[in-house]
């Protein structure tokens, strides 16, 4: 499978941090979470440690909201997409936010993983290189190594699907290496192991604040992929739709307050990522970074999937070769049926 490996102790192998966290809303109670019950406690797995890369998720559970619902998130993350979905289908996390190709990867192999709020509408990936470099057109990275955080992270689909586009093949036109996020892939540029990054958002605004100053190579058009949502299996759609009912509105409450309260949003954020927070610099960066690529394009709802864009998504892995063939259903990859709940 290329999105699992056969592997499946995750918590051992693929965990870098476990964030813990109550989104109780300063009340530690385990009663009463809800207006219509108690506390119902679920896993959110993450595909890396930045905390204000789910500053959505970081107000829901600051200020309550997820509380509101009746809803306790312990948050964990691990190494990419392909361990979030892993998690997903063990049942170690009843939600996670992995990225479209992975998730269309898992269908094809026969999973059922339904991404259910947009959590980045817009590209939250692009191919970058250093500045000063000689690069000017992805053409240009022709028999180079492009450095990737994780060999089955979601910006692998998006960098195969770009470099596939330019006529690039993998293993003959270039090959990937994973090096890791952010600071560990600025020290790849350092040692020369790498002439071009295929980087998140967060990654370019960590590797500019190590000093290293970057250029972005992404064609226009691929921009506009959406990035990673959270998502279910469509079992625990099926079996418990109040859940995503609830933590969906919950999310787009976040949304709406994060956008409105930065300094209060990166401090729920330290809550969760202390480690993160220690550096205000480099949060600030990062929300400023992040924050806009999660605006709904074209006047679409906080959370909405814009039908064309997973006919785009696919297409692009299918020319790439990540997919053999069309999943059966592309409908299924997705629900807008609790946006705006």
């Amino acid at each position: 499978m290329r999105y699992m490996p056969r592997h499946r102790k995750w918590l051992q192998l693929f965990v870098l941090v476990i964030l813990v966290a109550a989104a109780c809303g300063g009340d530690d109670s385990d009663s009463g979470g809800g207006a219509d019950g108690p506390t119902q406690r679920i896993t959110v797995v993450l595909p890396n440690p930045s905390a204000v890369n789910v500053f959505n998720l970081c107000a829901a559970m600051g200020e309550g909201y997820l509380a509101d619902q009746g809803i306790e998130a312990q948050v964990e993350a691990v190494d990419g997409s392909g361990p979030v979905l892993q998690a997903m289908v063990a049942g170690q996390a009843q939600i996670g936010l992995p990225g479209p190709g992975p998730v269309l990867g898992a269908i094809a192999q026969g999973e059922d993983p339904v991404m259910f709020f947009n959590h980045f509408s817009q590209s939250l990936f692009g191919i970058v290189v250093p500045d000063e470099s000689e690069y000017e057109a992805i053409e240009d990275l022709s028999g180079q190594t492009i450095g990737v955080g994780t060999a089955e992270g979601a910006e692998v689909s998006f960098a195969r699907a770009i470099l596939s586009d330019a006529g690039l093949e993998e293993g003959s036109d270039y090959e990937f290496l994973p090096v890791g996020d952010g600071g560990q892939a600025t020290a790849a540029f350092e040692r020369g192991e790498i002439e071009a990054y295929s980087a998140a958002i967060s990654d370019m605004a960590i590797i500019e604040a190590r000093g290293l100053s970057l250029r972005e190579l992404t064609p226009e058009e691929f921009l506009t992929y959406f990035g990673n949502g959270y998502a279910a299996m469509g079992s625990t759609i099926e079996q418990d739709p109040d859940l995503i009912e609830g933590f969906s509105r919950a999310m787009a409450q976040g949304t709406e307050f994060a956008k409105a309260n930065k300094e209060a949003t990166l401090e729920h954020c330290g809550e969760i990522n202390p480690e993160e927070a220690s550096d205000p610099e480099l949060t600030d960066a990062l929300y400023e970074a992040i924050v806009p690529r999660t605006e709904p394009l074209e006047g679409n709802e906080v959370g909405y999937f814009p039908p064309e864009a997973w006919e785009a998504w696919q297409e692009s892995i299918l020319e790439s070769g990540e997919l053999d063939a069309p999943v059966d259903d592309l409908e299924s990859a997705y629900t807008n049926d609790y946006v705006d709940s």
